[in-house]
């Protein structure tokens, strides 16, 4: 039963808030979590049994599972939200999660690539379809600070580069729209002009970069192709999809761009989200004082 209303709040969350399909998914997959523990641990079959006890017990289960500290404050996001959800259906009278707090989270800086690795990494020669797909993908992402998921969605509509701009749908189907360089404009036009047609092969798509068969390229397609790429480029760092946008933030900020203006760009609602970079810049430059001063 306790199913029932979880599928009822993620259609909520779909229509009348128009999450993104992946935030639906990560959703799901804690609330799934969440109600499984309830049913077999703590025995409820009806909302109005479920306790703040309840609630405080699956935390626990979720810490001595050795979840992380952003697993568990992610779950209590989800929590909250469906049990908002119930009063407010009236399917419940009290919010049980009423009061529970996140832990206080232990962020740990990005990885980033100095300024040499992003040339190295870039550094693509081969005039081959594929070849030229991967420089324009990571031309893309370091020249706007795209997540992943946001440019495999892209079409090809979505590019305005007489104007020098890409318009993306980020978290929430929230529109934005970020400048592009010349260099990437450059990789971005030469793809669709020497490489897209042959990997398309005919296939009538509007998703801009595509894989050999012609099909979307995939979140885990191009994870494959980064990390193959910074092995090539001789990379060390645990790269990760997201390595390119920390890239972006960091040098912009590193280079004087105002924090807001990063912010824009990269479509964080909240600015705290993005001052984690100017952690990241002040941690890069005690490391290069210390690194080449001559009495560090």
């Amino acid at each position: 039963m306790l199913h029932n209303e979880l599928e009822d709040f993620l259609h909520f969350l779909q229509i009348e808030r128009g999450l993104a399909e992946n935030t639906l998914t990560s959703y799901k997959r804690d609330l799934k979590n969440y109600i499984k523990h309830l049913e077999k641990e703590a025995a409820k079959t009806n909302w109005k049994e479920v306790s703040r006890n309840d609630i405080i017990q699956f935390l626990y289960h979720l810490k001595d599972n050795e979840k992380s500290t952003a697993t568990i404050s992610r779950h209590i996001s989800s929590i909250r939200s469906l049990h908002q959800f119930l009063v407010r259906e009236q399917i419940v009278a009290q919010d049980a999660s009423l009061h529970i707090e996140k832990p206080k989270n232990d962020r740990t800086l990005p990885d980033v690539l100095a300024q040499e690795e992003i040339d190295k990494l870039l550094e693509i020669n081969d005039d081959t379809p594929l070849e030229l797909r991967t420089k324009a993908m990571l031309e893309l992402l370091y020249a706007t600070g795209l997540r992943v998921t946001e440019m495999i969605e892209l079409k090809t509509n979505d590019l305005h580069l007489m104007m020098g701009f890409v318009q993306c749908f980020g978290k929430g189907s929230k529109e934005r729209i970020v400048p592009l360089g010349n260099t990437a404009i450059h990789a971005i036009e030469d793809y669709l002009e020497n490489a897209r047609p042959k990997l398309v092969k005919g296939q009538s798509t509007q998703t801009l970069f595509v894989n050999q068969h012609g099909r979307p390229l995939s979140r885990q397609g191009f994870w494959k192709i980064l990390k193959k790429k910074a092995l090539e480029a001789g990379i060390k760092k645990n790269i990760t999809p997201h390595t390119l946008r920390h890239s972006f933030a960091t040098h912009l900020l590193e280079n004087g761009a105002d924090l807001r203006i990063v912010q824009e760009m990269l479509g964080h609602e909240d600015i705290s989200t993005t001052q984690i970079y100017t952690h990241v810049t002040k941690k890069r430059l005690k490391d290069m004082y210390k690194a080449y001063h001559p009495r560090a």
